[in-house]
């Protein structure tokens, strides 16, 4: 139960906002809905459990991932810039930089929408940063609240697409 005893509103607040900026929700809407509008389908409720997942699973293993790779936190996140540089550019102009003649599966959930759209190096880098800081429980209710917070623009977005 230290779990439990470690809780503080605080530190809780204080991650969420920080994750939440770097998450950048209400910024990415407009792509989202952009994407719709061309016909490719995202499940907001799998990119939410996908981000949950993606953030718990980084919140433990981000370390061991980045040496296994040979990475530090500089180089993945200045690689995760560079990714979502490319993607901004491809909507922008409407060119195909990654997938240039290939046929788009038209559910793009998992990428280019949660990995690296909303939860992209910065958010990761960002949480190893929190993790360092914070309690684990402060952290964790963080991750779940931001995870939610990608659900629900999802959600928003079928709503404002509409209008």
């Amino acid at each position: 139960m230290q779990f439990f005893q470690e809780f503080s509103m605080r530190e809780l607040i204080s991650a969420f906002v920080v994750l939440f900026a770097i998450t950048d929700v209400p910024g990415n809407i407009p792509i989202v809905i952009s994407m719709q509008n061309k016909g490719i389908r995202i499940s907001a409720r799998r990119a939410g459990l996908y981000s949950l997942f993606l953030l718990i699973f980084f919140f433990y293993a981000g370390e061991a991932f980045l040496k296994l790779f040979g990475l530090d936190i500089s180089s993945f996140a200045i690689a995760g810039s560079l990714i979502v540089f490319l993607i901004s550019i491809e909507m922008i102009l409407d060119v195909n930089v990654f997938c240039e003649g290939a046929e788009v599966s038209g559910d793009a959930t998992m990428v280019p929408v949660v990995f690296p759209l909303f939860i992209g190096a910065g958010v990761l880098t960002a949480l190893l940063s929190i993790r360092s800081q914070y309690s684990d429980i402060n952290v964790l209710l963080a991750v779940l609240a931001d995870s939610f917070c990608v659900f629900g623009a999802i959600r928003l977005s079928r709503f404002l697409k509409s209008i």
